[in-house]
């Protein structure tokens, strides 16, 4: 008989963690502890539960690298002992948390599903619970004893995305992600159904865990009538190491002199540029319109299909690794995690 999975829930913070004192009407932290007890369906599920959470609760606005080493860390202190993660956080910043997580994470071999809630888990409306109970599910999901899961996802309102493809697109309705430019991994309806032919195999490689990030890192969007001086006093930080250039359309950019010669400058002082999207769907295809061509020719690096938040969360792990401006080129625009969809 096969053994049954064993779940951790990784508790971070966020509105999901959250019930009503009904005496006060407070929002106060949920003691995951006495999960099975609270929301009894889960005795339902074929597994086994624990639950760590953060000693003190994070709201997602003030999460930092500090803060996704100290998820990364707990994971890897219990991936031996459990066969499947659920890390719960603030919506707010989920995509750039699981994004910079799916980088950290190489060779990967079984899930690591975060999700969350527009409303608290004691609340009456609330959403926390299906997302909650959906998550455990897939993240015990197994065929011939393997995850059918190994990679970090994000599991929202009834369907399963790639992390590292996804952005928050609404503050109020619960379906409050998107990944425009990759399929759902897996929905979630009357049965759940895994989009079998769009999921990453595991490797057969050990694990290996990467916690250093570098966050000296910026976005810069742009937008009609940005000035010179707001330009240069960017690119002019102090330690700069890598910029998010959130371009128009297909990645095109002014083709002012002024912009493109600091950019150029910020280049020759070997701080990385990669062109983004502000689109919610679609490519950065550099050189497709003129106003992009000069973008390639001075070294701006093309993100292709990639998420800003994904791009932030490549940067920070990139910029470790000390590669040569071609070396780094070739790795940003390389599918690394899934990130970037194939030429």
């Amino acid at each position: 008989m096969a053994k049954k999975p064993n779940i951790l829930i990784v508790y971070t913070g966020g509105t999901i963690g959250m019930i009503k004192d009904y005496k006060t009407n407070a929002l106060k932290a949920f003691d995951f502890s006495q999960i099975i007890s609270k929301i009894p369906e889960l005795e339902q599920l074929n597994c086994t539960i624990q639950s760590i959470s953060f000693d003190e609760p994070m709201d997602s606005s003030n999460m930092n690298t500090k803060h996704y080493k100290q998820i990364a860390s707990t994971i890897e202190d219990n991936y031996t002992k459990f066969d499947g993660f659920v890390v719960l956080t603030g919506s707010d910043t989920m995509s750039y948390i699981s994004s910079t997580i799916s980088f950290m994470f190489e060779n990967l071999q079984k899930p690591i599903i975060f999700t969350g809630s527009q409303l608290p888990i004691g609340d009456l409306r609330t959403d926390a619970k299906e997302n909650l109970i959906t998550s455990i599910e897939i993240a015990c999901a197994q065929e011939n004893q393997k995850p059918i899961i190994s990679e970090v996802c994000l599991y929202f309102e009834y369907k399963l995305y790639r992390a590292n493809r996804t952005s928050k697109i609404n503050a109020e309705q619960f379906e409050a992600f998107s990944s425009l430019n990759y399929p759902p991994l897996a929905e979630s309806g009357v049965h759940l159904n895994f989009n079998r032919h769009f999921i990453k195999a595991a490797s057969s490689k050990k694990l290996v865990v990467r916690k250093n990030l570098v966050n000296d890192v910026v976005i810069l969007k742009l937008f009609p009538g940005i000035t010179k001086k707001t330009v240069q006093s960017i690119l002019n930080i102090e330690n700069l190491k890598g910029v998010v250039l959130e371009t128009y359309g297909a990645g095109n950019a002014p083709n002012e002199k002024w912009f493109l010669n600091l950019l150029k400058k910020a280049i020759d002082n070997h701080i990385k540029i990669v062109n983004v999207t502000q689109c919610e769907g679609g490519s950065v295809v550099q050189g497709h319109y003129e106003t992009s061509v000069i973008l390639k020719k001075i070294g701006v690096i093309s993100g292709k299909d990639i998420t800003t938040e994904s791009a932030i969360a490549k940067l920070m792990y990139l910029l470790n690794k000390n590669l040569s401006k071609k070396d780094f080129t070739f790795y940003f625009e390389k599918s690394l995690r899934g990130e970037i969809s194939p030429a």
